[in-house]
């Protein structure tokens, strides 16, 4: 009995702990499976963000290249932030040692430029010209061609213009090398003026306005057919009129009618006392050559610049006129007087006066060189660029 009750808990016991040691087995395999199979959606989900983060971040590194490449840094700029990169400049002068000292007063006022070539023999023409062009509205640039500066204190605006002096320049000149679109771009307009010019009909402030007024990119004020010398009949003023862009011419060669589209019987001014907007003058002064310094021919093609059609944005403003007295100034030089010792007496000099040397004749012959090279260029500018279509 007792033998039959102890094999029956062994075999009991060996049961149990067989069917133990088989489930443990089982469960142990089973969880090793679950435990595999958690690994891998974890991997997989960290595949995936992976994924996910390196298109987001190739997606915001296109964008930025993209954002980067519409800055239009300009050239040499490239390792510099954007933020601190001054791109353009004017001509007010700043105070050595006070901050916030404006002459102009209004920072934020629209301001224009006056440029102008002058001689001191001149001086009366152009201290009537500066008088007429306030100082809260203008800034005014002198272009010294002789080379005198000093004399010019005598006149109470001297101090607040600015002068550039080099001997024997042209206007056109003195504006390639310092009147870059960028130093004057925040100048609504740009006066460039010669100096023999009589101002007593005209007011700058009224001649903006009728600018503004009649959408004019480029312009100038009419001349005074009876004390001007007028070279084109466009120029000349008309009476009772505000503004004129056309003129009519029907005799001889050249003839111009309400059919005209093209200069000088449309959409042009001389170049003795143009007014330029920011953006005509902007195109312009890329046009004018560095070499050709007298600009002949310029005045032909400046409707090229009239952003838009010229028929409309180039016009000649009655309302305001001028005088042009057509003063020969550039080519006369004068010679500098000089002292010769008298050989009879060590002690004493012999002075020579000072004499004028005429080289005008050779200044207008050089114009008209100039005119037929810049013809030349702009024919084969046309031919080369394969881009460019002629809007008119």
């Amino acid at each position: 009995m007792n033998r039959s009750c102890l094999c029956s808990i062994l075999i009991t016991t060996a049961l149990i702990c067989g069917a133990y040691f088989i489930g443990n087995a089982y469960l142990a395999k089973q969880f090793k499976e679950k435990l595999l199979s958690w690994e891998i959606t974890d991997k997989m989900h960290n595949i995936t963000e992976n994924m996910h983060k390196i298109t987001t971040d190739k997606m915001l590194l296109n964008a930025t290249l993209r954002t980067c490449e519409n800055l239009n840094k300009p050239l040499g700029t490239e390792s510099l932030p954007q933020g601190i990169i001054a791109k353009t400049s004017n001509l007010e002068t700043q105070h050595l040692w006070n901050y916030g000292d404006t002459k102009k007063g209004n920072v934020n006022r629209s301001m224009s430029l006056l440029a102008m070539a002058v001689g001191i023999k001149q001086k009366k023409l152009v201290n009537k010209v500066i008088q007429k062009f306030p100082p809260r509205d203008f800034v005014v640039m002198l272009f010294h061609y002789d080379g005198v500066v000093d004399e010019w204190k005598q006149f109470p605006w001297n101090a607040d213009a600015i002068h550039v002096s080099v001997m024997n320049q042209t206007k056109w000149w003195f504006a390639k090398r310092f009147l870059h679109p960028d130093i004057v771009a925040e100048y609504e307009y740009i006066f460039l003026w010669d100096e023999d010019l009589g101002v007593e009909h005209f007011n700058p402030q009224r001649y903006l306005s009728i600018v503004k007024k009649e959408g004019l990119q480029i312009s100038q004020p009419a001349l005074d057919t009876s004390k001007s010398e007028v070279h084109h009949p466009i120029t000349a003023r008309r009476k009772n009129s505000k503004v004129h862009r056309r003129m009519y011419k029907n005799k001889g060669s050249g003839r111009c009618d309400d059919q005209s589209t093209d200069p000088p019987c449309i959409g042009w001014v001389e170049m003795m006392a143009p007014v330029f907007s920011r953006a005509a003058w902007r195109c312009s002064w890329y046009m004018v050559q560095n070499d050709l310094i007298h600009a002949w021919g310029l005045d032909v093609q400046l409707g090229y610049c009239a952003q838009g059609d010229r028929k409309k944005n180039v016009g000649v403003i009655d309302a305001e006129y001028i005088i042009h007295y057509g003063l020969p100034t550039l080519g006369v030089v004068e010679t500098a007087s000089t002292s010769v010792r008298n050989e009879t007496d060590p002690k004493s000099t012999e002075s020579s006066e000072s004499h004028e040397v005429d080289n005008r004749p050779e200044v207008r012959m050089k114009s008209f060189v100039e005119m037929k090279r810049f013809k030349e260029r702009w024919k084969k500018a046309v031919k080369d660029d394969r881009c460019w279509v002629d809007p008119y």
